[in-house]
């Protein structure tokens, strides 16, 4: 069961700076999940997205997706002060307390619902708060300290900024806006696996049971291999839909086809330099992947 440490009152380190709470957010993952959610918005309109309605929606699920870090940061923060790539954040270095962050993460959170059941609609709203719970409560409490297939199930939270951008748009949830979740849930676990791979140690440390700590290397790089053929072939299926053309296509057999490679080389002849690059690589290729979903969009209309 796991304990949330006690509330805290001071710092233990004096000289806490806003970058402090910035970094809480996880600054670079969530740029990552709000430009997928603003792609979705462009994919949703069929012209240009009203700038008030764009930027509305934008600061909203930046709010509350940084809010839900937070209380990851909150929540894990004796997990992260036992493993080198976390120990630096915050909580496990006394620059904030844990009643900071709590407060922090609530009014990020609660603002940002406000922003969005006031400013988009209540839809936008509701499926922010279930992401929300989602990841910061059912991933983050249950499922990544008793299952290694947290990553995988968990996905699902993750998967949700272009479904949050598309409602934001449409106030519906369509087919398109689906097939955009599949590709981020597809993607996410030989994504996070590939860190796991080189961070083995780290998590094991940690008591965490990641895949490659309770199933080995090679299982784990078989399952990096096999999630992104499924990847791959979830990667195409808004080219046979009809959502994008030609373009679109183009992008996705390049990208798919280089992700492809990393995972052979990484079950063929494996070293946590490949895995690295592996990891990074990902990171490009859901970026670009729905950046070409996007220039495709324009150039069809």
């Amino acid at each position: 069961m796991i304990k949330f440490p006690p509330m805290q009152f001071t710092p233990t380190l004096t000289g806490f700076r806003p970058r402090h709470f910035l970094s809480l957010t996880k600054p670079r993952v969530l740029s990552l999940i709000v430009f997928c959610a603003v792609i979705g918005m462009f994919l949703a309109a069929p012209g240009m997205v009203p700038p008030k309605l764009l930027l509305a929606a934008t600061v909203g699920i930046w709010l509350v997706a940084g809010a839900a870090a937070a209380m990851n940061c909150l929540v894990e923060q004796r997990i992260d002060a036992l493993m080198a790539r976390t120990r630096g954040r915050p909580l496990p270095r006394g620059e904030l307390t844990s009643l900071q962050t709590l407060v922090f993460a609530g009014a990020m959170g609660g603002a940002g619902l406000w922003v969005l059941h006031e400013f988009v609609n209540p839809l936008t709203m509701w499926l922010t708060f279930g992401t929300f719970i989602g990841y910061a409560v059912v991933y983050t409490v249950l499922l990544k300290p008793m299952t290694p297939q947290n990553i995988v199930i968990g996905g699902a939270s993750g998967a949700m900024p272009p479904v949050l951008g598309w409602a934001a748009v449409t106030g519906n949830v369509a087919p398109e806006a689906l097939l955009l979740f599949l590709i981020i849930f597809a993607w996410t676990p030989p994504h996070f696996w590939a860190l796991a791979l080189y961070r083995t140690e780290d998590f094991a440390k940690a008591g965490l049971p990641m895949l490659p700590v309770t199933h080995g290397h090679r299982f784990t790089r078989l399952y990096v291999l096999l999630y992104t053929l499924i990847l791959f072939a979830s990667a195409l299926l808004p080219f046979a839909y009809g959502m994008s053309g030609w373009i679109y296509l183009a992008a996705a057999l390049t990208l798919n086809c280089l992700f492809l490679s990393y995972a052979v080389r990484l079950y063929v002849s494996y070293n946590d330099a490949l895995a690295r690059r592996t990891f990074r690589y990902s990171i490009v290729y859901l970026a670009a992947l729905f950046a070409a979903l996007l220039v495709d969009h324009y150039f069809s209309i």
